[in-house]
């Protein structure tokens, strides 16, 4: 008879191996639609998964005040390594900020779907600005990737619920670029 909680955690075991070995390897770009690749002169730099939320709030629509809907505000969210250490955050702007003050705020290119109807898509931003010397300082271009979750709510937006926020639990993995030296 198979011993269920050691099949368990092997499983586990192998996924936390393979996640760190995708983590740390920055010498492939990840596979992706053609509306989100990133240029063939930028070389990946930084692979960092994501936990946060996405932020909404409950808005009367500019084309017709009187119907109601969730409006994207803004992300918070945590970054890590390959290891499960946390490096930096991801906030409004869009912002990365590093732990080594480093920051890229980015402007969205391109967009995707991508898999999951119930996760918010996958993008392609160019970095807008950057600063510091550190990890973010360099950066050309971010990659959101294999999303879970973050979609607007479910329940409805409507005059009793007009300027109520509303945070929904959102995961990523995000990829950094560099100009290919």
């Amino acid at each position: 008879m198979k011993n269920p909680g050691a099949s368990a955690t092997a499983a586990a075991s192998l996924a936390a191996v393979l996640a760190g070995c995708a983590a740390s390897n920055t010498d492939t770009n990840p596979l992706v639609p053609e509306s989100i690749r990133v240029r063939a002169d930028q070389a990946l730099s930084l692979v960092a998964p994501a936990a946060g939320v996405q932020i909404y709030e409950c808005s009367a629509r500019k084309a017709d005040p009187a119907k109601f809907e969730w409006v994207f505000k803004a992300p918070e969210a945590d970054l890590f390594d390959g290891t499960g250490r946390k490096i930096g955050r991801h906030y409004a702007g869009p912002t990365w900020e590093s732990n080594d003050g480093s920051k890229v705020v980015g402007e969205v290119k391109g967009r995707d779907d991508g898999p999951a109807a119930t996760a918010i898509p996958w993008l392609l931003l160019s970095a807008r600005s950057t600063s510091g010397n550190g990890v973010f300082g360099r950066t050309v271009a971010i990659q959101r990737l294999y999303t879970v979750g973050g979609k607007a709510p479910a329940e409805a937006c409507n005059r009793a619920r007009l300027g109520k926020g509303a945070r929904v639990p959102y995961k990523a993995t995000y990829y950094f670029y560099v100009a290919r030296p």
